[in-house]
């Protein structure tokens, strides 16, 4: 499914909509990576292994310090990246890296555009690669000025709806929505959970909201739930938790790609 309208205006939402679109198996495999955790070497080494797995878009995390949307663990993994000097400037190299490999959506807060200024915030982030950002903290009422310059530059902004979305309000985000729509499974905020109830309501309403594809985050840590959210219409499956615990083992890139060869098998790849 495509949007015309972010396609011909966004190359990043071209580009990461192709990815989703074209995904092997059941549904694109979107893994979240933590910028600068544990380390810079560390996440680097993660950020392949994850595109050797068999990543179609990464979701790629800028740690910061009051991040209202992540649960406990990458808060935690947050905080040890910001004190092993993880910057801006240093997670946008990491995003480098792979950026030309597979599509990079930026995930950060208001705090971090704001201070730089959304036209250049942009800038930095096209400049690196990256096709795509997330900012959770400025509802899509707010974003007028940053989705204006992301379309200008090419950036897709990828916003986020929850099950208890009113209806007005989905179909004013989803019209929105460049390259995907982040689709939340449950109410709370990120965090590993057991079973899958509920997956095919929050993709319908979705999906009736948006011509762009529908990605299901939060609380999917398995491959069997993979497998559910993909069987339950989802078209990209994002897994954060599970794979900030096992970029902090003590070797998180191999520990990471058990995780994605997991999840790969549940998708049917």
């Amino acid at each position: 499914m495509t949007n015309p309208t972010a396609s011909a205006v966004n190359a990043g939402a071209e580009r990461i909509e192709q990815a989703i679109n074209s995904a092997p198996g059941k549904a694109a495999l979107m893994p979240y990576v933590m910028g600068g955790y544990p380390d810079h070497d560390t996440s680097i080494a993660i950020m392949q292994a994850c595109v050797e797995s068999g990543a179609d878009v990464i979701e790629f995390g800028i740690p910061y310090s009051d991040p209202l949307a992540d649960g406990p663990l990458i808060q935690a993994a947050g905080t040890v990246a910001l004190q092993n000097g993880a910057t801006f400037d240093s997670c946008l190299e990491i995003c480098r890296t792979v950026s030309a490999r597979v599509p990079v959506v930026v995930m950060t807060y208001a705090n971090i555009v704001q201070a730089r200024g959304a036209e250049a915030f942009c800038a930095r982030l096209v400049e690196a690669g990256a096709a795509g950002a997330i900012v959770p903290d400025l509802p899509p009422e707010e974003s007028g000025e940053l989705l204006e310059h992301a379309d200008a530059a090419g950036l897709a902004l990828v916003p986020l709806i929850a099950p208890t979305t009113p209806e007005e309000r989905l179909a004013l985000v989803g019209g929105r929505a460049r390259g995907f729509l982040y689709t939340v499974s449950t109410t709370g905020v990120t965090g590993e959970r057991k079973g899958a109830a509920g997956y095919v309501d929050v993709i319908e309403r979705a999906r009736r909201a948006t011509s762009v594809p529908v990605a299901l985050g939060f609380g999917i840590s398995s491959g069997e739930q993979a497998a559910a959210a993909a069987d339950a219409g989802a078209d990209g499956v994002i897994v954060g938790s599970r794979l900030v615990r096992a970029a902090g083992e003590p070797d998180g890139a191999a520990a990471t790609r058990a995780v994605m060869e997991d999840l790969a098998r549940g998708l049917d790849r």
